[in-house]
């Protein structure tokens, strides 16, 4: 592949949101964006053409502080506020969207509750090492025939004297081929679903990956499968109920939120650039008013995303932020970003399927992130819940 467009990219702020940030917000912007161009962009087009993960970048992501930024620093985490958390998943996946996914099921879904409902022993012992990426961990929710309905999920635990007997699967679970541990939510004797850390290299525990995807393709994706686990009784969680892993899901989706604007301005900047460098009937085709259309929309609903996100990170710093709104956050950007990357691949003309640009790789990843963590739809339906008090779920 020859030097790639993302290597010139440059930030986009048209409403000048900078000023709204500190400098705390802009040097870790500063930072990613740095290693982003140094690690991810040279090598990110070959690795989604081969589907294979980038394993190695998971020790850069600790070292750049991307796992678990906003847990606090006694534990190894980067003690940082909400918005530096948003604005470092927005970076990653303006370089890809699985290298996103790395980093947020590692900090939202795997540090995140071990950090809420562990005891401090799981805190001492665990977070440390998921920090600096000596540890890798995956989140197992959804089940073959449970996704957008994780409350019905048929994975169970019983208990056997000091331990846990855990059978079941679950499916689609980011980076368990390659995890050392995951957290499972299963249901105990009496129905109540119950959280636990589970070291992947007991008996029983198998993760075999999942092959054929055409979206995300450099990100590793598998299952996990359970066959009479013996899980000590000590690596339970004492929460009870869908409460526990929502809460983690609405920390992975505010990360997404942000993330999908990221692959948005990768996607624009790539845009802008041909749009001005191709030139068609003599002049540029950034001079023909249906170009300027396309991208006077485009960056308009970046900015109106990038405007969501800031006021989203501002409520989550205050404690403020409610679930529902960080889901008509994580629906719109993703489909904003999809959208974005439709009308830069049309502007990138035939090049735009090329793996000279980025633009299918986004297009195709954002499928997926439309889908994951809650689907376009049922975000929609939380809206809908919230605003009027009527559940349509059932």
């Amino acid at each position: 592949m020859s030097s790639n467009k993302t290597d010139r990219y440059q930030h986009h702020d048209y409403f000048q949101m900078d000023e709204l940030l500190d400098e705390n917000h802009l040097l870790a912007r500063e930072a990613v964006q740095a290693w982003v161009k140094q690690e991810v962009s040279p090598i990110i087009e070959e690795y989604a053409e081969k589907a294979e993960c980038p394993t190695h970048l998971f020790k850069g992501l600790a070292e750049i502080g991307a796992f678990g930024p906003s847990l606090p620093e006694k534990y190894g985490c980067g003690g940082m506020d909400e918005i530096a958390y948003g604005i470092i998943m927005q970076e990653l996946e303006r370089g890809d969207s699985g290298i996103r996914s790395m980093a947020s099921v590692q900090g939202s879904l795997v540090m995140y509750p071990i950090f809420k409902f562990g005891t401090e022993e799981h805190r001492k012992k665990y977070l440390p090492k998921l920090a600096s990426g000596e540890l890798i961990g995956c989140f197992g929710l959804t089940e073959p025939d449970f996704g957008s309905n994780p409350g019905g999920m048929i994975t169970t635990i019983k208990e056997d004297g000091n331990e846990v007997i855990l059978n079941g699967s679950k499916m689609w679970i980011t980076n368990s081929p390659v995890a050392d541990l995951a957290i499972v939510w299963a249901k105990d004797e009496t129905g109540k679903i119950r959280g636990l850390i589970l070291d992947m290299d007991l008996p029983g525990v198998s993760a075999p990956e999942i092959k054929g995807k055409w979206s995300l393709r450099a990100s590793v994706t598998g299952e996990l499968v359970f066959e009479d686990v013996r899980v000590p009784k000590e690596q339970l969680f004492e929460v009870r109920g869908l409460k526990g892993p929502l809460s983690c899901l609405s920390k992975a989706r505010y990360g997404i939120a942000w993330g999908a604007v990221g692959a948005a301005l990768d996607c624009y900047d790539s845009a802008l650039r041909y749009s001005k460098e191709r030139v068609q009937f003599d002049k540029p085709i950034g001079q023909f008013q249906l170009t300027q259309k396309k991208l006077a929309e485009m960056i308009t609903e970046i900015t109106k995303a990038q405007l969501l996100n800031w006021r989203l990170g501002t409520l989550a710093n205050q404690g403020k932020v409610s679930p529902a709104q960080i889901s008509m956050a994580k629906r719109n950007n993703v489909a904003m970003a999809l959208d974005v990357a439709r009308e830069s691949r049309q502007i990138h003309g035939g090049m735009g399927i090329t793996n000279e640009y980025p633009i299918m790789r986004h297009m195709m990843n954002l499928e997926t992130v439309l889908t994951y963590e809650g689907t376009h739809d049922i975000h929609l339906l939380i809206t809908g819940n919230d605003v009027t008090g009527f559940n349509a779920f059932k």
